[in-house]
């Protein structure tokens, strides 16, 4: 399993949603960080910012970079803010 690090602006995101979308979109990236092949519908690479890639998880988006040990998330926002 892969480490997974927040950025501030991800880790303030996810303190100001409600409790339970919070406990989903945390599930969804520790699944990735355990089993990436589990999640690979979801997940696209971005086309205007070279080794970022986003997770799909309802209408929130998920933008991360990731090595071989780290999954760093960058930005967690609704679908409609998410690429700005």
């Amino acid at each position: 399993m892969k480490a997974v690090t927040y950025s501030r602006e991800a880790a303030k995101t996810l303190r100001r949603i409600p409790a339970n979308t919070r406990q989903v979109l945390v599930g969804k990236i520790e699944q990735y960080a355990a089993q990436p092949e589990s999640l690979a519908n979801n997940v696209k690479a971005l086309k205007g910012s070279p080794g970022h890639l986003r997770l799909r998880v309802g209408n929130w988006r998920i933008i991360f970079r990731e090595d071989s040990a780290v999954v760093a998330v960058m930005k967690v926002a609704p679908r409609g803010g998410a690429y700005d």
